[in-house]
């Protein structure tokens, strides 16, 4: 008997399962991703908590067949790590996984991704119809995208396709993304930055009213979407962000040509009536070749780790044709 895990390493948790080559996930195990202080230490909660879900699952780790990762970036894929990471302290430069783990479980089958790769795996995998052209696309926190294309992931060489939030949406760059650029779709849409851009509009118009706590340091893209249907600002702040979100999805239908567009992370599941409803009204009038489906993920916050685990199934595809070659 063989078995399969799954890791998701995200900036707040490590989530690892373990499953039998059905899929039928046996072991679970979840711990908080350590701030550091080295990146050694992030290995190596990485392994406890694999460990943990082997354990969980009542198997031993040389049991693991192949092995999935699903990780914030950005990666060095020959050496199989994550580099100087934005989201942890400067003193962590480099990740060591698919070594590491490949040295738990005894086997060369470990495949790393970036988290929104893993989650069009994940998608793919878990799809009724397993389209071999599909896009999972993330707005939280910041904006990215897996994409998958005549059934081929597109990692790029260095592992880091798909950063579609740093494409450009607004040509006069008003807003600076994180990333020090202008114009990103990211510096409007994604969760980090919906504050920033309510407080534009609402110099751009003086006379809007509003409630919306535009100079409380604690001020969120919750507190907009809580008010969307209420709060004058907050409903033109949605709608603004709506039109840009829908550009940048036709951007991805145009470069792509996706037949399923699946979106994810906190800003859309939280809010798909003002964040996903919108796209798919717009995108139609915006794109001049197939409308795809454009729904909102299934997998809800799982979408990674299912991901991972899917990659582990399937030689690192999502493809179920590829399972236990």
């Amino acid at each position: 008997m063989v078995y399969y895990a799954g890791v998701d390493l995200g900036a707040t948790n490590v989530r690892a399962v373990v499953a039998e080559s059905d899929g039928a996930i046996i072991g679970v195990s979840r711990n908080e991703t350590p701030n550091g202080p080295t990146g050694i230490d992030v290995t190596e909660a990485v392994l406890a908590t694999l460990r943990n879900a082997i354990a969980d699952a009542g198997v031993d780790p040389e049991m693991i067949r192949a092995a999935g990762i699903g990780s914030f970036g950005p990666f060095d894929l020959a050496e199989g790590a994550v580099i100087d990471p934005a989201n942890l302290p400067d003193t962590v430069d480099r990740i060591p996984l698919t070594g590491p783990v490949g040295n738990l479980i005894d086997s060369d089958r470990v495949y790393l991704h970036n988290d929104t790769n893993a989650g069009v795996i994940g998608e793919r995998f878990h799809s009724d119809r397993n389209p071999d052209d599909m896009v999972y696309l993330t707005i939280s926190s910041g904006i990215g995208a897996g994409i998958c294309c005549d059934g081929q992931i597109l990692d790029g060489w260095d592992g880091n396709a798909g950063e579609v939030g740093h494409c450009v949406v607004d040509p006069r760059g008003r807003l600076t993304c994180g990333c020090g650029r202008d114009g990103h779709w990211e510096a409007y849409c994604s969760g980090n930055n919906i504050p920033k851009y309510a407080k534009l509009l609402a110099e751009d118009d003086p006379t809007i009213d509003t409630d919306l706590p535009l100079e409380d340091p604690d001020f969120s893209a919750k507190d907009v979407f809580d008010v969307a249907d209420s709060d004058e600002l907050a409903a033109h702040t949605i709608d603004q962000l709506a039109h840009w979100n829908a550009i940048g999805v036709a951007n991805i239908v145009h470069s792509f040509a996706p037949l399923v567009v699946s979106f994810g992370g906190a800003v859309a599941l939280h809010n798909p009536d003002e964040v996903v409803d919108p796209v798919r009204q717009r995108v139609s009038e915006m794109v001049m070749s197939n409308v795809p489906e454009i729904k909102v993920t299934d997998l809800g916050d799982d979408v990674v780790v299912e991901g991972a685990l899917a990659s582990a199934l399937t030689e690192g595809t999502g493809d179920r044709r590829r399972m236990h070659n």
